[in-house]
C-alpha cells in the first residue's frame, strides 16, 4: 500500500509558533509532529508515502529528505499554491492509484491499528472508509453519522459555530433509524476507483468535494470506529496541552518502539 500525508497547511492557529516553524516540524515529545503519522504508517508496513508541503516547505524537506532515516520512501508533492485538502490527489493519482491507498492528516497523533482498519475496509467491500471517533466535544466538529452496519449514511459538515449551522449530505436515510454520530479523526482508506470521482481541478476539499457527494449518491462509504488515543493539534492551547501531557505522562503509543523513542 501507498499513502499520502497532508502537511501543506499554514498552521495559522498555531501562530506565532508557525511564523518560523512549519506545523509538521513543531516538536512534541522531542520529535516533529509529522513523525507520529509517519511511524504509525511504517508500523503497518506502509513505507511508500507522499507528503504535500507549502508553508516553509524547505524546512520539512530538509528534515525528512528521502525518508531513509525512518526506513521510508518519501515522494514530495510541493504546492506553490495551496490545493486544498483534496487537491493533492489530482497530481498523485498515478502514485496512489496502483491499489488500496491511505490518506492521513499530518497534525493528528493517533494510536490507530492501521492494519485492522484496512482489514475492516476490505471486508466491508467499501470504496472508502473513514476513521471516526466520539470525543466529549463532538459539537465542535462536523458530524459523521453511521448506521447499525457502520455505513456512513449522513454527513453534516459544520459551516458555522455560532449559531451552529451544518451542510447536510445523505440519501434515503430512514428517519426512524438509530444513527450514531462521530467526528472524522484524520485517516482514510480508499480504493483507486475513488480517484475517478475527484473534481478535475484544485483547489477542493476532501469532505465537500469527494466524500460528501459519495454519501449523497449512496456509494459505499464506511466508518471505522477508533476508541484509542487521539490528539489533534488544532491551536496553541491544544499544542501546549499535548506537550505537557508528553512531558508528564507520555502515552504508550504502539508505533514508538525502542528504536524510535
Amino acid at each position: 500500500m501507498r499513502a499520502l500525508i497532508l502537511a501543506a497547511g499554514m498552521g495559522e492557529r498555531l501562530r506565532p509558533v508557525t511564523d518560523t516553524e512549519p506545523k509538521p516540524m513543531v516538536k512534541i515529545g522531542g520529535r516533529p509532529l509529522i513523525h507520529f503519522p509517519l511511524l504509525m504508517l511504517r508500523r503497518s508496513g506502509i513505507r511508500e508515502i507522499a507528503i504535500n508541503t507549502h508553508h516553509l516547505a524547505h524546512r520539512v524537506h530538509g528534515e525528512l529528505g528521502s525518508g531513509k532515516a525512518l526506513d521510508l520512501e518519501i515522494t514530495w508533492a510541493p504546492e506553490p499554491v495551496l490545493l486544498g485538502t483534496g487537491g493533492p490527489l489530482n497530481g498523485l493519482a498515478n502514485f496512489l492509484g496502483v491499489g488500496t491507498f491511505l490518506i492521513a492528516n499530518g497534525d493528528t497523533i493517533l494510536d490507530l491499528d492501521v492494519a485492522e482498519m484496512v482489514a475492516f475496509h476490505r471486508s466491508s467491500s467499501a470504496l472508502a472508509t473513514l476513521c471516526v471517533a466520539q470525543p466529549a466535544n463532538l459539537d465542535y466538529y462536523s458530524h459523521l453519522d453511521l448506521d447499525a452496519d457502520s455505513r456512513l449514511v449522513r454527513m453534516r459538515l459544520l459551516k458555522k459555530r455560532s449559531p451552529v449551522l451544518y451542510d447536510e449530505y445523505s440519501k434515503n436515510v430512514d428517519p426512524a433509524a438509530a444513527l450514531r454520530s462521530f467526528m472524522y479523526c484524520g485517516v482514510i482508506v480508499a480504493e483507486p476507483q475513488v480517484l475517478d470521482l475527484i473534481p478535475p481541478k484544485p483547489p477542493w476539499s476532501l469532505m465537500e468535494g469527494l466524500f460528501a457527494p459519495m454519501i449523497r449518491d449512496g456509494l459505499p462509504v464506511m466508518g471505522f470506529v477508533h476508541s484509542g488515543y487521539m490528539r489533534t493539534i488544532d491551536d496553541l492551547a491544544a499544542l501546549e496541552a499535548v506537550r505537557k501531557e508528553f512531558a508528564t505522562n507520555p502515552p504508550n503509543l504502539r508505533f514508538l518502539d525502542l528504536t524510535t523513542r
